[in-house]
């Protein structure tokens, strides 16, 4: 199984329906359904979709020998939501981990295929003040919570997506200037300790130790081309799966969104 975790920052733009700006000039390109042609990955979870699904053309739905689906942000058009790419027919789709506030946000979309239950989820974004930051942090707990359920009904799991905090010093550039910044937060990095206390591994850090390794990079000064990043993406296994993981990866030359492709491959 390949699988591709991606925060395409709006499925409209990068599919091509909508026009976008790339060095200076609008164009129109489907840089999604590309990627998934060279890189054929079995499962592709995307992350800040600011789409419905009414609203995205029926041609761009999937690529041919995928089935998509999809969960919207309920409250706000054009915030949030995440989508699926399978080539496999799912055991099960869930888009609820059961609290309302979540759920209304459209973060997360669960699935089953061979036994393995595949959380795609983007995790809120705290720097709006200090009552967004305790969002996120019950997010994490409710999120994981819905997780740990389906260990204990003998399923194996993967958490992937856009997690909105960079766990160590080497997971950013500038550390020292960033940390009473969300996104670096003691508070925040905490909960990731916390998630492998449970008996989680970052598949990353499995096959790579370096710094200087980002999956997202400001739009802003040249942050991508001076790989002034952040690692905030993340392929979180639970630790039953660990024999089965074979390579963890980061794309970072794939252009598209401000974040990059994480590939995660298991041997089945």
């Amino acid at each position: 199984m390949k699988i591709v975790s991606w925060n395409i920052n709006g499925y409209r733009s990068i599919s091509g329906q909508n026009p976008k700006l790339r060095y200076g000039e609008k164009v129109q390109i489907n840089d999604l359904f590309k990627y998934v042609e060279k890189e054929n990955p079995d499962l592709l979870l995307m992350q800040e979709t600011k789409s419905e699904k009414e609203q995205i053309k029926e041609h761009l739905l999937a690529p041919e020998g995928y089935k998509s689906y999809f969960s919207a942000c309920k409250i706000k058009k054009g915030y949030s939501g995440v989508g699926i790419f399978s080539k496999k027919e799912p055991e099960y789709i869930n888009d609820s981990i059961g609290v309302e506030k979540f759920d209304n946000e459209g973060r997360v979309i669960e699935i089953g295929i061979d036994g393995i239950s595949y959380f795609n989820v983007y995790f809120p974004n705290g720097q709006q003040g200090p009552e967004r930051v305790q969002y996120k942090l019950d997010f994490y707990d409710a999120l994981f919570a819905k997780a740990n359920e389906k260990r204990k009904e003998g399923r194996k799991v993967i958490v992937s997506g856009d997690y909105n905090t960079a766990h160590t010093e080497i997971d950013l550039a500038r550390p020292k200037e960033n940390e009473q910044t969300s996104g670096f937060l003691p508070e925040e990095r905490v909960k990731l300790d916390e998630i492998f206390a449970m008996g989680y591994s970052d598949s990353f850090r499995l096959f790579n130790k370096d710094g200087d390794n980002y999956t997202w990079w400001s739009p802003r000064g040249r942050a991508r081309e001076r790989n002034v990043g952040w690692r905030i993406d993340y392929h979180f296994v639970s630790n039953d799966l660990l024999t089965q993981v074979k390579n963890s990866y980061h794309q970072p030359l794939q252009l598209g969104s401000d974040h990059c492709p994480i590939v995660l491959e298991l041997g089945m």
